[in-house]
């Protein structure tokens, strides 16, 4: 029988394939990133009666799974699903799952599912959607860059406190990459050039080199030219694109003993941020253009990389049960030069550079899944060091200078069981408990090297700090598995993020979600209709967010009052004959409460220093009263959560001749209006909705494919991020060409 979907490169490409989840488990352990497909009858693509969904089977909770017999709300995407649905890189993910929106902020990109997680540039904050790349956490900085040579990426939605552990409140996303194999040799190659000439080159071989050995090597090389243009004196071209990626695997697997060994380089040169003033609000007369026109006075610079390396082990005993390791090692850097206002109008610029160094290991043993009872026991450890370098000048000759380094330890045991009641009601019981702990040095000074300041400035805030705390988590489910075709479940489950320090006299506490959800997962028509149907209630408390530090001056993280997130979400995929479509949908109802802190943009320009001692006048930047700056925010929906997110995906496949095959598919996503800040203003704060549309179609003759494709069709202008009193923008129309080998 021919296989004609994509698993892995090496496989003859599918041109009818939908997101789709798992219908049948899997009972084995798996291997790294494994995503995989079985087509029930027939070549997809050609209209016969049994010609229907792909079966998928994941892996993030450890084992390979049946999605559709999984107490979980996810969206699981095949390699060929993500070219589908125009998923290029983690941003583009919002538009292909429900309830998840991703939004610039510079340093780091948001990632919210349900309305949490919140990334921070502060290295004293973890992101609460956690991001894992082949089993290893992610730092928030440089998280990922464009996929290539993937097996599936899997987005898991609530709080994840059993087997992802701490920061995960708002979801977990899992990026994994193919892994070699060791019958065959194989591979693919591709190439594509589009408008901003953008230039895209990307393959993959896989090479046994014994029975028992085998390599795979895979790269890519992405550039483009800005989508803007600089008016500024300098010759900057801020938001342009030049990445390089490339990665090695490793495997040996003699008799029952399995070692998976990676190692990744990721080079990523965006040339500096490219964000305006919200509005134009602040350009001189006559120079504002339109969303695509900048206008800095400051040289611009953003060059990212990393490096990543891993090593997973596995032993299968006799008895079934699986004992696996996994450690890494990742350094990844951030150097970034940029104009604070974006305009011509004053000189306040930042120099940057961040450093985030990670060791991590997980140790697993995994019972077989044959019996009424299973379970799976870990423990995990963590270690990050961070160094921060920070210079800003400013009109005034002032100047700012943060000077940090921070080490974070991250220490974790857990235990997941599942026990069949009868035969068709399971009961799923997960416990974890996670300790964090986090110290360092360093300071922020103004004034440095400023003539009638001290040699050594000012020092507004003492880094010197440290914290520590710990939480248990967990989940209770019950599974009903009315036919085989239908599953019912309940849960309740708790994740926890740590809580962390800006200074020696400023701390905020770890924040912590409950989440109460139904769902209903079925398989219609034959195995040629499925959906998945869910409702949730979360009691979201200890918020963690940004806001004026009245100590320092500067902007620190602090817990805001408690808030509610309710919503459903539902998804359904189909596929008759060379027919397939594919839709998701999720409805968020959220609720921040009000309360009172300083509002930033109201206070005068400049370093203002810590709050004045009581009776003492203003003077800064020695000190400053915000007293009379202070103002209610809240009262409104949670930041970063529209109400509605839905997409949307059809193609058919005309099957031309006996090899070829002409495949049109039509993609629409919409994300609805969010506020990304805590005062609400229509003006400064509200991203608005947007709706996109993108196209594709695809020509497949035997092992050669060419495609032409584009997004964001009708050339939609839209906000997609913002920071202080600037924001970013959504790519405009981009199209283009490529075309694809694989043997």
């Amino acid at each position: 029988m021919k296989v004609c979907y994509l698993l892995g490169s090496c496989a003859p490409l599918c041109l009818i394939s939908v997101p789709a989840f798992a219908q049948v488990g899997h009972p084995s352990v798996p291997e790294q990133g494994q995503l995989m497909q079985h087509q029930p009858s027939a070549v997809s693509g050609t209209n016969t009666a049994n010609d229907g969904l792909a079966e998928i089977v994941v892996t993030a909770q450890r084992r390979s799974e049946n999605l559709q017999n999984v107490a979980i709300s996810a969206t699981a995407l095949s390699e060929r699903a993500l070219t589908e649905k125009a998923v290029t890189r983690l941003s583009d993910l919002q538009f292909a799952a429900p309830s998840l929106s991703v939004t610039d902020g510079g340093l780091v990109q948001s990632a919210n599912i349900r309305g949490i997680g919140l990334a921070s540039g502060s290295p004293s904050v973890a992101n609460g959607v956690a991001t894992y790349a082949d089993g290893l956490f992610q730092p928030p900085i440089v998280a990922t860059g464009v996929f290539y040579d993937i097996a599936s990426v899997e987005v898991l939605r609530g709080p994840q406190g059993t087997l992802v552990g701490s920061n995960s409140t708002g979801g977990a996303i899992f990026i994994n990459s193919q892994t070699p194999k060791l019958d065959r040799i194989g591979g693919y190659a591709e190439a594509q050039y589009g408008n901003y000439n953008a230039v895209g080159i990307q393959g993959a071989l896989n090479l046994p080199v014994t029975k028992t050995l085998a390599v795979r090597v895979a790269g890519i090389y992405r550039r483009n030219d800005s989508f803007y243009h600089d008016l500024g004196p300098g010759d900057t071209h801020p938001g342009r694109l030049d990445e390089k990626s490339g990665r090695v695997l490793v495997l040996w697997k003699p008799g029952n003993f399995q070692v998976l060994l990676k190692t990744e380089i990721l080079d990523h040169d965006t040339g500096g941020f490219a964000y305006r003033p919200v509005a134009g609000t602040l350009y001189a007369a006559g120079r504002t253009g339109g969303i695509r026109t900048l206008d800095y006075n400051a040289p611009m610079r953003g060059h990212e990389y990393a490096q990543i390396h891993s090593a997973e082990l596995k032993y299968n005993f006799d008895s079934g049960i699986t004992l696996r390791g996994i450690v890494g090692y990742q350094d990844k850097h951030v150097d970034l030069l940029y104009d604070n206002d974006a305009t011509e109008l004053a000189s306040i610029a930042t120099d940057q550079y961040v450093r985030e160094r990670q060791l991590s290991g997980e140790v697993n043993l995994i019972s077989p899944t044959d019996g009424r009872f299973d379970w799976i026991l870990g423990g995990y450890y963590q270690r990050n060091r961070i160094n921060v370098r920070l210079s800003q000048t400013d009109p005034a000759g002032v100047g700012l200078n943060v000077m940090q380094q921070q080490y974070k330890y991250t220490t974790g045991v857990f235990a997941q069981t599942n026990y069949k009641l009868t035969d068709k009601l399971e009961a799923q019981f997960g416990l974890r408990y996670s300790h964090f702990e986090a110290n360092g040095a360093g300071a922020v000074r103004i004034g440095v090297g400023v003539p009638g300041f001290p040699a050594g400035g000012i020092q507004v805030a003492d880094l010197a700090a440290g914290n520590s705390d710990g939480r248990v988590t967990g989940k209770f489910a019950l599974n009903y598995k009315v036919d085989p075709n239908n599953l019912i479940y309940s849960f309740a489950a708790r994740g926890y993020k740590p809580g962390g320090y800006n200074s020696a006299t400023s701390k905020f506490k770890p924040e912590t979600v409950w989440n109460y959800e139904i769902g209903w997962k079925s398989t219609l028509a034959a195995g040629h209709l499925r959906t998945q149907l869910d409702a949730f209630y979360n009691d979201y408390r200890g918020f963690q967010f940004g806001v004026i530090d009245v100590t320092s001056g500067q902007n620190g993280v602090t817990n805001l009052p408690s808030a509610t997130i309710r919503g459903i979400e539902a998804q359904v995929q189909a596929k008759f004959g060379g027919f397939s479509a594919d839709a998701s949908l999720s409805y968020i109802d959220s609720k921040l409460p009000a309360f009172s802190t300083v509002n930033p943009r109201l206070l005068p320009a400049g370093n203002l220093g810590p709050q004045c001692a009581v009776g003492t006048p203003s003077n800064p930047p020695s000190c400053f009263d915000y007293g009379p700056f202070t103002a209610t925010a809240g009262g409104r929906s949670n930041l970063l959560s529209p109400k509605w997110t839905y997409s949307a995906g059809v193609q058919y496949g005309f099957h031309l001749d006996r090899d070829g095959t002409l495949t049109p598919r039509v993609n629409y996503a919409f994300v609805g209006q969010q506020y990304a800040g805590l005062f609400y203003s229509p003006t400064f704060d509200l991203l608005k909705s947007r709706g996109l549309l993108s196209a594709m179609l695809s020509y497949r003759r035997g092992d050669w494919q060419i495609e032409g494709f584009a997004t964001n069709l009708t050339n939609r202008k839209y906000v997609s991020g913002q920071t202080g009193n600037n924001e970013f923008y959504g790519a405009p129309r981009q199209y283009g060409v490529r075309a694809n080998v694989t043997f």
